[in-house]
């Protein structure tokens, strides 16, 4: 079973994130997968709705900076960082969008 992690902390790679996201999903439709956003890639993503945003893992630490709320519907982790290592220790793969 692929368990992948896809950082976006910039809208770039956001939107390379969501591509790479889509694009696994086709081939890989059984694949856990989640999108960790942080730094700008927050605001990208609210600003930005997807049809793949139940992927989508917001860092509480952004969102607390930066003021911004999420819509129902959105998870939301403390810590970025801490998210992304805790799979990892878990056995996730991470791949930097």
């Amino acid at each position: 079973m692929v368990r992948l992690l896809i950082h976006a902390p910039t809208p770039a790679a956001l939107e390379r994130g969501r591509r790479n996201l889509a694009n696994l999903l086709k081939l890989a439709p059984d694949a856990q997968v989640e999108l960790v956003v942080n730094a700008g890639g927050v605001a990208a993503a609210l600003d930005t709705p997807h049809v793949l945003d139940a992927h989508l893992r917001v860092c509480l630490n952004t969102l607390a900076a930066t003021q911004r709320t999420v819509p129902e519907g959105i998870a939301t982790v403390p810590a970025a960082v801490l998210h992304l290592a805790e799979r990892q220790a878990e056995g996730w793969s991470y791949l930097r969008a």
